[in-house]
């Protein structure tokens, strides 16, 4: 099977940019009427369906791929078009895309042809976020687990929070819900700069990593992104930062200079709420708490990962803050049920484990593989990769070909670039021969022959995985039904 959709992914050329509503500004939510999204099967896109729809709202899509997330938005009153079309607007009032969308998409020239109401997504999320006390959580790295980990908290702490993650929950609450609450966490995505819509009364900021430099230029552009997202922190809210990061550091000194309220986690001895004692194992991690000198005990999470761990202190300090209890911190990690596409253990078959890891960026896939190793154990470690977006590859191809090199064997597809124009001489076979490891171990495939070369290397007792771009994670099935189909 090959993958695509518009759904997913970062802006390509010619995207409807951000903040570019065609009908004035976003009116309150309850004004949307019935909302139309393009690409609705994307994880940003079906969380803020979900969330409408948990709020009450007539909602529609269109989506080419079939994504898991469409049965449940389904069940939760959605209509699905599987095509894009101007009919699919018919008794619709609002229309929202996302960046992964151009200019001149059929609907989107449909929509401003009837003079519909076009929302950038970002728009639509805010206008949703409305009279809420706003946690955004920001940075390259761990913002997902980390929006996750503070809705459970806060829901654990009796606050019933409404909360839009990108990414899956695993089990009921999905990656988005409406609460009743005051709070609304919201995961802040800083590639497109619509992070900056959002006025939030605590800013989190896990880290900054080299990424997404064909909107920022240089690191330097990233990290002044970040410095203006903490500034638009409401004058009594405050900002929580990792004292384990360069950048994260320079921006908490930036803003306790200027008078802000700045709060510190991680592993530093400096850090506000540190992390001690630091242990892991295939299933799972726990460390020693200290907020403020003061030790809070141990926390337990069921999952894999040291820097799941320092995670979740960033989401226990921020739900400490916002006055949940050190109990209700530690049921809600006891209990984290997981993410989808972060350490997911699709099955096993003829012995061998498949597991699905959302990372894209060396410094993640380093991570996350380090752990896969762990859990792999006396098992070979068969990694599955399908690069995301060509800008990525090209920028940080080294970075990324020695992070696969940390693998026994590296299956290389062609990269997930819509919207992008694959220059000569780039793309996944490129990335490919700049693998450290024998001929014998490495690969560029077609998707439709991935399954069968996976069979042929795996033994029982070793361990696969998916990683990178979104299509990817659509692959688990086959290679479970070549793997011999057993779960």
């Amino acid at each position: 099977m090959s993958a695509g959709s518009v759904s997913t992914g970062h802006a390509p050329a010619g995207a409807a940019p951000v903040g570019a509503t065609e009908a004035g500004a976003a009116p309150p939510v309850e004004e949307f009427g019935t909302v139309h999204l393009v690409g609705i099967g994307g994880v940003g896109m079906s969380g803020l369906a979900r969330l409408l729809l948990t709020r009450g709202l007539r909602v529609t899509g269109s989506e080419l791929q079939p994504w898991p997330a469409l049965a449940d938005l389904r069940a939760l009153g959605g209509t699905i078009h599987t095509s894009h079309a101007p009919s699919n607007l018919d008794g619709v009032d609002t229309v929202v895309y996302s960046s992964a969308i151009p200019a001149d998409h059929v609907e989107l020239v449909e929509a401003r042809r009837r003079g519909l109401r076009l929302l950038h997504r970002s728009e639509a999320l805010a206008a949703a976020m409305a009279g809420r006390r706003v946690i955004a959580v920001a940075g390259t790295h761990g913002k997902t687990t980390t929006t996750a980990m503070v809705a459970l908290m806060l829901r654990q702490a009796g606050l019933d929070p409404s909360f839009f993650v990108g990414g899956e929950i695993i089990g009921p609450l999905g990656n988005a819900q409406h609460g009743t609450g005051a709070h609304f966490v919201v995961e802040a995505d800083e590639h497109d700069r619509s992070f900056l819509r959002y006025r939030p009364y605590v800013a989190v900021v896990t880290n900054v990593d080299t990424d997404h430099l064909n909107n920022f230029g240089d690191l330097a552009g990233l990290t002044a992104a970040f410095e203006e997202f903490t500034d638009t922190v409401v004058p009594d809210g405050f900002v929580v930062t990792c004292a384990d990061d360069d950048a994260t550091r320079r921006i908490a000194a930036r803003l306790r200079a200027a008078g802000r309220t700045v709060h510190t986690y991680g592993r530093a001895a400096d850090a506000d709420l540190r992390v001690i004692d630091l242990a892991g194992s295939a299933t799972g991690v726990r460390y020693r708490a200290v907020l403020d000198g003061t030790p809070l005990g141990e926390l337990a999470l069921p999952v894999p990962g040291p820097h799941l761990a320092v995670n979740s202190a960033a989401a226990a300090l921020v739900a400490l803050r916002l006055g949940a209890t050190p109990t209700a911190v530690a049921a809600a990690l006891a209990s984290f049920p997981g993410m989808r596409r972060r350490f997911e253990h699709k099955g096993t078959a003829g012995g061998v484990r498949v597991y699905d890891e959302y990372a894209y960026h060396p410094t993640s896939m380093a991570a996350a593989l380090r752990t896969l190793r762990q859990i792999a154990g006396a098992g070979q470690l068969i990694v599955v990769f399908q690069p995301y977006r060509l800008y990525r590859t090209r920028q940080l191809g080294a970075e990324l070909a020695a992070t696969l090199s940390m693998a026994d064997h590296a299956l290389v597809l062609e990269v997930f670039a819509p919207g992008e124009t694959r220059q000569p001489g780039e793309g996944g076979q490129t990335l490919t021969a700049a693998i450290d490891l024998p001929p014998d171990r490495k690969a560029f495939l077609a998707w439709q022959d991935v399954a069968a070369e996976v069979a042929a290397r795996a033994r029982p007792g070793d361990l696969v995985v998916t990683m990178g771009a979104p299509p990817i994670s659509l692959l688990g099935d086959e290679l479970l039904a070549a793997l011999g189909g057993g779960r």
